[in-house]
């Protein structure tokens, strides 16, 4: 079994040795393949950035051609798609994307200093969240995870939104992790009713309500929250339990009303780091390109079938990294 220790940075050697032994072209994903000509590639040769741009291919050939003599250090592509990619001329549209990092999620129960068994996993599981929001509460269907080597990109390609400011975009972000407290006031008819987000099973407030579970079932003893401060984080896990059954109202009794309300807002302020927004709203971003070497990390950029059972430790390893003697 692999673990983090093995995942040293890729040697040259290494490099190469994936690119003209395991890299297959097959594992470009089609959605990439079948718009290859309307899109920017980027390359970083020496580990300082993807610093040579602008690069076109008309097919797969040539940009296979390109990879196995180049062996680049990283592999880009624009989410963006383009009239004229060479120049950046002529935007068409762009994937809507989100980027889960495991090193940069906000609550991470492992403490460690980059990646590791854990956070990945954790990483996984939010992204498992951020599914079930676009495809139940956005209707949204031509979505495709892929394994970025230290986290996920999930990038969508629904008509509807590929042509979406950078403006709306950033609105879906927030509806997705849960980035405001709902209002709880509601009026018809000349009468205001006051409804907790938990008591509504269904659009925003029932977003906003599993993200706070969640955020709440992985808090530790040392989780920083805005305006909370450590008494009331104690308070949280010892009475958290109730929220591994949904007894909300139960939950906020012990919490008390006051406290709660600190919570909702420190927890929906830490939302926004769920995914990396940069990325969401620029829609001339360029990600790892799919079948691609995360050469810090000697792990494959891959395209994920099955997030419910992926495990990048299985599935995402070069060999050369099995073959390693130290």
């Amino acid at each position: 079994m692999i673990k983090i220790p093995d995942l040293k940075p890729a040697s040259r050697e290494e490099r190469r040795q994936y690119y003209r032994e395991e890299w297959d072209v097959k594992n470009i994903p089609d959605f990439i393949k079948k718009s290859i000509d309307k899109r920017e590639f980027g390359f970083d040769h020496f580990g300082k950035g993807p610093n040579d741009r602008y690069k076109v291919f008309r097919n797969t050939d040539y940009l296979k051609r390109f990879l196995k003599a180049k062996t680049p250090f990283a592999a880009y592509c624009s989410v963006a798609f383009y009239e004229k990619p060479r120049r950046r001329d002529g935007w068409l549209k762009s994937e809507l994307v989100f980027d889960v990092d495991a090193k940069d999620i906000p609550i991470r129960t492992c403490g460690c200093d980059s990646v590791c068994e854990i956070c990945l996993n954790e990483a996984r599981e939010i992204v498992c969240g951020l599914l079930d929001t676009l495809k139940g509460d956005l209707g949204l269907k031509d979505i495709h995870v892929v394994y970025s080597g230290r986290g996920y990109h999930l990038r969508v390609q629904d008509e509807d939104v590929t042509k979406l400011d950078s403006d709306v975009r950033s609105q879906v972000v927030k509806y997705l992790v849960g980035a405001d407290v709902p209002q709880n006031e509601y009026g018809s008819e000349g009468t205001t009713y006051n409804l907790e987000h938990f008591t509504i099973p269904f659009g925003y407030p029932q977003v906003f309500t599993e993200r706070v579970k969640y955020a709440i079932l992985h808090l530790t003893k040392d989780s920083k929250l805005d305006n909370v401060n450590e008494k009331l984080i104690k308070d949280l896990i010892k009475h958290r339990e109730h929220l591994e059954n949904n007894e909300w109202g139960m939950f906020k009794n012990q919490i008390g009303p006051i406290r709660y309300k600190k919570v909702l807002k420190g927890i929906a302020s830490l939302n926004m780091s769920l995914v990396d927004a940069k990325v969401s709203i620029d829609l001339k971003r360029i990600l790892r390109l799919p079948s691609s070497l995360h050469s810090i990390v000697s792990m494959k950029c891959t395209e994920v079938k099955d997030i419910e059972n992926f495990d990048p430790f299985r599935d995402a390893v070069p060999k050369f990294v099995y073959e390693r003697d130290d």
